[in-house]
This record gives C-alpha cells, sequence and structure tokens, in this order.
C-alpha cells in the first residue's frame, strides 16, 4: 500500500522547485486579519470548510470558491485552506492558473504529453486553482470578453472529470460568478454546483486588503 502522505510529499516538491514555498507555508489563518466583515464572513468560511471537510470531501457539494474584487484575500484563504488540509495529510495540488495552463496548452498537439500533463490536475485529491482565467480572455470588437478556446477546452476536461469523480476544488478568481458563467455555462455552472454553500463573492475596491495593508 502507498504511503499516505505520498501525495503531499509530492506536492511539497513541486512547490519547492517552482520557488514560492515560503510564501506559500506562512499564509494561515492566523495572519490573515480581516478589515471589514465581509472578508470576516469570508474567513468564517473558510475555516468552517476546513472543519467539516471530511464530512463533505465525497459529496457533490465540496468544494470552495472566493471570486471578484482584486486584492480581497482570496488567495491567501485559498492557501490557507490548503495549509490546513495538507497538515492532516491531505494531498492538494497548487495550480497557478497562467503558468500552469501555459504548460499545459504547449503541449497540446501531442497527445500523450497533454494527456500526463492535464492529468496531474484530474486526479489530484485536492486541487487549488489560483487565480482562474488569469490572462486567458480577449475582448471582441463589439466589447464582449472571451474566453480563450484552449483554455475552455482544458479547463473544461479537468473541471468535468473533477465534476463526476467529486473531487474537490479550491478556486480564487478575479471575475465575479455570472462572468465565469458567461465565458462558458458548462464549466462555470460545475464549478459552482460543486461550491455550493461555499461561495464567497467580492465586489467593490474598500473589499481591497492589499490596500488596506499598505495603508497601515
Amino acid at each position: 500500500m502507498p504511503c499516505k502522505c505520498r501525495e503531499v510529499k509530492l506536492y511539497k516538491r513541486i512547490l519547492e522547485s517552482s520557488g514560492i514555498t515560503e510564501a506559500f507555508l506562512e499564509r494561515n489563518f492566523g495572519n490573515f486579519k480581516p478589515k471589514n466583515q465581509a472578508i470576516a464572513n469570508a474567513k468564517a468560511m473558510a475555516i468552517d470548510y476546513v472543519k467539516k471537510f471530511d464530512k463533505v470531501k465525497n459529496s457533490k457539494n465540496n468544494s470552495i470558491a472566493f471570486v471578484g474584487q482584486v486584492g480581497a484575500g482570496k488567495t491567501h484563504l485559498s492557501i490557507a485552506i490548503a495549509n490546513e488540509l495538507m497538515k492532516r495529510n491531505i494531498g492538494v495540488r497548487y495550480m497557478q492558473y497562467r503558468e500552469d495552463i501555459t504548460r499545459i496548452k504547449q503541449v497540446a498537439a501531442d497527445e500523450e504529453s497533454y494527456a500526463r500533463e492535464i492529468n496531474k490536475y484530474k486526479n489530484a485529491t485536492v486541487l487549488l486553482i489560483d487565480d482562474l482565467y488569469k490572462n486567458a480572455t480577449y475582448k471582441t470588437r463589439s466589447g464582449y470578453e472571451i474566453l480563450n478556446d484552449a483554455d475552455k477546452r482544458a479547463m473544461f476536461e479537468i473541471i468535468n472529470y473533477r465534476y463526476f469523480k467529486n473531487a474537490p476544488i479550491i478556486i480564487s478568481s478575479e471575475y465575479l460568478a455570472e462572468d465565469i458563467l458567461s465565458f462558458d455555462e458548462g464549466i462555470g455552472s460545475r464549478i459552482f454546483e460543486m461550491c455550493k454553500g461555499y461561495i464567497m463573492e467580492f465586489k467593490g475596491q474598500e473589499l481591497n486588503y492589499r490596500l488596506y495593508k499598505q495603508a497601515l
């Protein structure tokens, strides 16, 4: 039988090779200081999700999403959840969207390489997608924001697989829920069904956690 903590060790090695280990490990619930009630509610939701993870992990609604306003602390809370789960030997694969989706798309023409690369994200026990759709859209002449076809293909494959396998996801995105749904309803509807009960949407610059910290 494989060691229960093997996946956790593997993902920690991946973080080490990416150069973000220290920043990743420093983010926890203890050093996240909400500046208003909306952000405090998000923190409480994240803590509640961790507490109930063992009960919900095999259900349809086993995931969590933080979406909207830049700088509201979405990534910090997402990583804090991941760190708490990894302390319990639950493997969490970190997907830094812009960099990792580029790696997947670069091998799209090679079926074997593409399958090998995308399977890393499909098969993780828990998948943390940080900054979903970052730099993945473009505007049409009429002003509509559209998701790139290559990103759409890869994300549908990952999300659809995890949706039917009841495999949890943790998502942060600067886009609002309505935007994510408009880019691709098939992907968006699956994400928000999986995250039902654990969705926090931030609206308004007053929620910008980074601006608040700079002002202190």
